[in-house]
C-alpha cells in the first residue's frame, strides 16, 4: 500500500494536525483528515470515501480496547460529579490551604511552586497506567490551581509530561509488557534485562520528566505558556475562545448544601481507582503470566509478569466503575445521596463527557486509517536510504517522533519501528540499545506533541483546558527535551 501511495499516505494525518492548530476545530479537522485518507484509499471517490468514512468510525468499536477506553473517558465525567458535588473538591482545597497558610506571607511564591512539585510528584509515581496518571493530577489539583492562579495549560503540561515518562522509565505496567513483547519477537534471549539497559539511553523521557521541576523552580515560564500564566494570575482561567474538552457544567458544580466538606470524599474515589488499576491488570493477566513462567515462578516473578501481560484498557474502565460505585456506597453511608440521587448524578457526568468520548472515538478512528495508509511503514521506508551506523540512534529518534505525531499513537510507532530499528542497529553495527531506546523516546515524543494523541486530550481533558491551548504550550517545553535527546543521539552515534 506504502508504494503505490507513496507521500499521500501523509496527507490525512498531517492536514487534521494542521487544521487543528490553525482552526481550532479538532472534531471537524479530525473528519476532514479521516474523510482525505478514505477518499484516497478510494482511488479519489468522494462517495466511497464518505461511505467508508462512516465505516471506519463504526469500526472503531469492532476492538474491544478501544471501546473500554472510550467508555472509561466517559465514566470518568461521573467521577468529577461526585467528588464535587459531594464537598470532597471544597474539603480537598481547604485542606491544601491549611497547609500552605505558612508560605501565603512570603513573597517568593513558594506555595505554588509547592503544590505544582506535588502535581508533578504525583503523576510521576502512578506510573501504572498513563491515563490513570493524568485522570489524578488533573482531577486533584486542578481546582488548587485556579485557586492559586496557575493556568490550566501548565497543569495539563505537567500532567501529560509525568505520566508517559514515568511509564516506560518504570516499566512495571502494561508498558513494559508490550515492550517485551516486540523485544522477544526480535529474538532476545532476555527482552527485561534488554528493555532495563535500554532505559539509560531515553534520554527524551529522561529530560521530559526532570524539565518540569526544573521549570517549575525556576519559576520562569515562555513561549505561549508564558501568555497562559499572565492570563491565570489576572483571574481568567480559559484563554479568550478557549473551548475546553470537559464540558464546563462538570466542573462549576457547587457542594451540596448542608453538606460537609471532606476532603476524603475526594480523596476515596481517586485512591480505589489507582489501587484497583495493578490489581486488575495482574487479574487480567495472570493466565498469561502462569502459562509463560510455569508452575515453578515465584508469587512476585508471577505477579509481576501478570501486571504487565494484564488489558490497559479492561483495568481502567474496571477501576473507573468499581471507583463509582464504592462512592455511591460511601456518601450514601454519610446520607449525602442517595442511590437515585447518584444515578442522575453518574448519568449526568456522563453526558458532560460525551465531547471527549468523541473526540476519543475520532482519534482512535484516524489511528486505524493510518494503519490501512500504512503512514508508519512508508515513513521508515523512506528514512533507510539516509540512514548510516553513526547516524543510526539520531534518525530512527526523529523518523520516529514524526511518525508518533502523525499517527497519535505511542505504541502503535513502537510496533512499527521496533522491527526495523533492531535488524537495522545490528547490520550496521550501530548500538542497538541505543536505537531501541531512540524508538521509546520518539514514541513518547511525538505522542507527547500530537493533538490527535489520546494521552494528549486526556490531560487536556482532566485538567479542563482547551486541547489546542495545551498542545500550543506544551510544544516548546517538549521541543526543548526532545531537541537535547536528538544532540545526544547525535553526538554518542558519531563518537
Amino acid at each position: 500500500m506504502a508504494e503505490t501511495l507513496g507521500i499521500l499516505t501523509l496527507l490525512p494525518p498531517v492536514i487534521a494536525i494542521i487544521l487543528a492548530i490553525a482552526t481550532r476545530q479538532v472534531f471537524i479537522s479530525l473528519i476532514a483528515g479521516i474523510f482525505l485518507g478514505y477518499v484516497i484509499l478510494a482511488g479519489g471517490n468522494p462517495w466511497l470515501g464518505f461511505l467508508d468514512t462512516m465505516q471506519g468510525l463504526v469500526d472503531v468499536f469492532a476492538d474491544a480496547g478501544n471501546t473500554r477506553t472510550i467508555m472509561f473517558c466517559a465514566l470518568v465525567g461521573s467521577l468529577i460529579v461526585f467528588m464535587q458535588r459531594s464537598g470532597g473538591v471544597a474539603g480537598f482545597i481547604a485542606a491544601v490551604e491549611r497547609r500552605l497558610a505558612k508560605y501565603e506571607a512570603q513573597a517568593d511564591g513558594k506555595g505554588r511552586v509547592v503544590v505544582q512539585l506535588l502535581a508533578w510528584l504525583t503523576g510521576a509515581l502512578v506510573f501504572v497506567e498513563s491515563s490513570i496518571s493524568v485522570l489524578t493530577v488533573g482531577t486533584l489539583y486542578r481546582p488548587i490551581f485556579d485557586k492559586l492562579g496557575i493556568s490550566r495549560e501548565k497543569l495539563a503540561y505537567i500532567a501529560d509530561s509525568s505520566s508517559a515518562p514515568s511509564s516506560i522509565l518504570i516499566p512495571f505496567n502494561g508498558w513494559g509488557a508490550f515492550i517485551m513483547t516486540l523485544l522477544a519477537a526480535e529474538g532476545f534471549a532476555n527482552p527485561f534485562s534488554t528493555m532495563i539497559q535500554a532505559i539509560g539511553y531515553n534520554f527524551y523521557a529522561i529530560f521530559a520528566l526532570l524539565l518540569v521541576p526544573v521549570i517549575i523552580l525556576l519559576k520562569r515560564d515562555f513561549g505561549p505558556m508564558r501568555k497562559a500564566a499572565e492570563r491565570a494570575a489576572a483571574g481568567e482561567v480559559l484563554s479568550e475562545g478557549a473551548t475546553p474538552v470537559v464540558d464546563t457544567e462538570l466542573t462549576d458544580i457547587s457542594a451540596k448544601e448542608g453538606v460537609p466538606q471532606r476532603a476524603r470524599n475526594m480523596i476515596l474515589p481517586i485512591v480505589v481507582m489507582v489501587v484497583f488499576m495493578p490489581f486488575m491488570l495482574a487479574y487480567t493477566g495472570w493466565s498469561s503470566a502462569k502459562e509463560l513462567l510455569g508452575a515453578d515462578a515465584g508469587a512476585m516473578e508471577l505477579v509481576f509478569q501478570a501486571i504487565g501481560s494484564g488489558s490497559g484498557s479492561t483495568a481502567v474502565l474496571v477501576a473507573v466503575t468499581l471507583s463509582i460505585l464504592v462512592s455511591m456506597a460511601y456518601y450514601k453511608v454519610q446520607g449525602i445521596f442517595g442511590i437515585r440521587e447518584s444515578v442522575d448524578l453518574v448519568l449526568k457526568g456522563i453526558a458532560g463527557l460525551i465531547p471527549l468520548a468523541l473526540l476519543m472515538l475520532l482519534a482512535f478512528a484516524i489511528g486505524g486509517l493510518c494503519k490501512k495508509l500504512e503512514t508508519g511503514i512508508y515513513v521508515a521506508d523512506v528514512a533507510k536510504g539516509f540512514l548510516s551506523p553513526g547516524l543510526v540512534p539520531f534518525l530512527v529518534f526523529v523518523v520516529t517522533c514524526f511518525i508518533a505525531f502523525s499517527t497519535g499513537t505511542s505504541w502503535g510507532t513502537f510496533a512499527i519501528m521496533i522491527p526495523i530499528a533492531v535488524p537495522m542497529a545490528r547490520d550496521l553495527d550501530a548500538n542497538v540499545l541505543m536505537a531501541i531506546a531512540a524508538v521509546l523516546g520518539g514514541g513518547v515524543f511525538g505522542d507527547h506533541c500530537s493533538p490527535i494523541s489520546d494521552t494528549t486530550i486526556l490531560s487536556s481533558m482532566a485538567s479542563a483546558t482547551d486541547h489546542v491551548d495545551h498542545v500550543k504550550t506544551q510544544l516548546p517545553y517538549a521541543g526543548i527535551a526532545g531537541g537535547l535527546a536528538c544532540l545526544l543521539y547525535l553526538v554518542l552515534g558519531l563518537v
